[in-house]
């Protein structure tokens, strides 16, 4: 059986693009979590870890500070992958409900706009919107949700 690679510091700092300070900072946290200690004690990571430093970097995106950030990762850790999969489903229905609050709140707006101008919002929109779209349907399609 491979053994599973392991990255150092430096290694895991260049494929997440963050400095290998904010990875030290992140793991004296708690955040993140060396998987164990080489020969020379440096400490090694898995590639997972890698997700995790993306979804902490979106999380604080999004203004969250960095102990709610941890309290999401304890849970996220805590629950089976298919709760896992009903979380982040909750969370896009949350978030497509605060969209479309958001464009009703736009609506008197785009209605005050000139035909061109419209037509010029809605072309460089659509393609995004539909592609959005669509890849939440294959999602959905994918799963046995629906």
């Amino acid at each position: 059986m491979e053994e599973e690679k392991l990255y150092r510091i430096g290694e895991l700092s260049k494929l997440a693009q963050i400095s290998p300070r904010t990875i030290d900072y992140y793991t004296s946290l708690g955040l993140i979590e060396p998987a164990k200690r080489s020969l020379k004690n440096y400490r090694l990571y898995h590639f997972e870890t890698l997700q995790e430093l993306e979804r902490i970097e979106e999380l604080k995106k999004d203004k969250y500070t960095l102990d709610e950030i941890k309290e999401k990762l304890d849970t996220w850790r805590k629950v089976t992958p298919e709760a896992q999969i009903s979380l982040k489903l909750t969370e896009i229905q949350q978030h497509l409900s605060q969209l479309e609050r958001e464009v009703k709140e736009l609506e008197p707006v785009i209605k005050q706009l000139k035909p061109k101008q419209a037509s010029r919002l809605y072309t460089r929109l659509m393609p995004q919107t539909a592609a959005c779209i669509e890849a939440l349907m294959l999602l959905m399609n994918k799963s046995s949700l629906m």
